[in-house]
């Protein structure tokens, strides 16, 4: 069964059109320390800025080191976070503006798909009863005698055995726990998911059963997916556009195969350059880059670009003033905040 329509959804449902949209988002949080032992309290900007939008029936690939604030966009996408500035559009909807009762009833449209299906589900509830629990919080979306049967038509959707209903969590594999975490969210029907690192807990050979499944459902349904992950050759497989994320910052953001084959700005081509390569007749063809020193503390970042401190083709510019995420090159929407991008 398909997720439905909500009445009031605007007339453009065209694939393609903006869903959700960040706007200058930014976040920021007090780490309680003080700055060169002075009487300025330090702080985290872990999202620094940030503009990106999700198109209808689309996935965006979402990737960075770790710690470089993927995990809070998404907090602040699914408005669980309030960002210091910035907006969160929902079908041009301001999230953060919502009145309580609104915003609720609008989270039924975006649902969060966590990392980790050995924490993320109740251990004391049944498949059937976590998939339900949605259902019963949003008591108007369904009458009470139909949630279960509905419960049981979302098992089955994600490839569970509707008669595995009764079994706790610790009774099924990581990979049928993440199966049952994707049930839960799609049980209010939404437009999103975000996906934060759905796959990394995984073994290789469930990621692409995972993946898969996450592909069916899209196209099935017209599902909108935002793909978080550090591993670059799952995003490759599932991602229409990605967005690569460094110190809180985006710093390229393109169609998956311009960005894949030719990396604008320096920190995506490092990291695409450490991405495995199964075939032993291609490695070490494009060389593997090698970034020196730590990463920037992030209580204390660097002026101008934020990967200066990194880069090995820094010039003097690129420490005195931040560049701009732009177009590169004619001929593309690839953009690139670099003062001398690649290609």
């Amino acid at each position: 069964m398909p997720p439905d329509t909500p009445a009031d959804a605007p007339a453009d449902n065209t694939p393609g059109t903006p869903l959700l949209e960040a706007r200058g988002l930014v976040k920021g949080y007090g780490t309680g320390g003080l700055l060169g032992g002075g009487r300025t309290r330090a702080t985290v900007r872990a999202v620094d800025g940030v503009d990106l939008t999700l198109r209808r029936g689309t996935t965006l690939g979402l990737v960075g080191e770790s710690g470089c604030g993927k995990s809070t966009l998404a907090r602040l996408l699914l408005a669980l976070d309030r960002p210091t500035s910035g907006t969160v559009l929902l079908e041009d909807r301001d999230l953060l503006r919502l009145p309580r009762a609104e915003l609720r009833r609008r989270r039924r449209d975006i649902q969060l798909v966590m990392q980790d299906p050995y924490t993320s589900l109740d251990p004391r509830l049944t498949a059937l009863e976590i998939v339900r629990e949605p259902l019963d919080i949003h008591r108007d979306l369904m009458p009470k005698q139909d949630r279960s049967t509905r419960a049981r038509e979302l098992l089955e959707m994600v490839g569970l055995d509707p008669g595995h209903a009764h079994r706790h969590p610790h009774q099924f594999s990581g990979g049928q726990r993440q199966r049952l975490g994707i049930a839960r969210a799609l049980a209010l029907r939404p437009k999103v998911l975000v996906c934060d690192e759905p796959v990394s807990a995984l073994d290789v050979s469930v990621q692409a059963q995972v993946i898969n499944l996450l592909r069916r459902l899209q196209k099935e349904f017209g599902l909108s997916y935002v793909f978080i992950a550090h591993d670059l050759a799952v995003v490759r497989h599932i991602a229409d556009e990605v967005a690569v994320m460094y110190l809180g910052r985006i710093v390229e953001h393109g169609d998956r195969d311009t960005v894949y084959a030719r990396p604008a700005h320096p920190s995506t081509r490092a990291l695409l350059s450490a991405v495995p390569e199964p075939d032993p007749r291609r490695r070490g063809a494009a060389g593997r880059i090698v970034l020196r020193g730590d990463p920037p503390s992030p209580t204390r970042p660097p002026t101008g670009c934020a990967f200066h401190t990194r880069c090995w083709k820094r010039q003097e510019v690129c420490a005195e003033e931040r560049p701009v995420l732009s177009v590169p090159a004619a001929g593309t929407d690839r953009r690139a905040s670099c003062h001398f991008p690649e290609n």
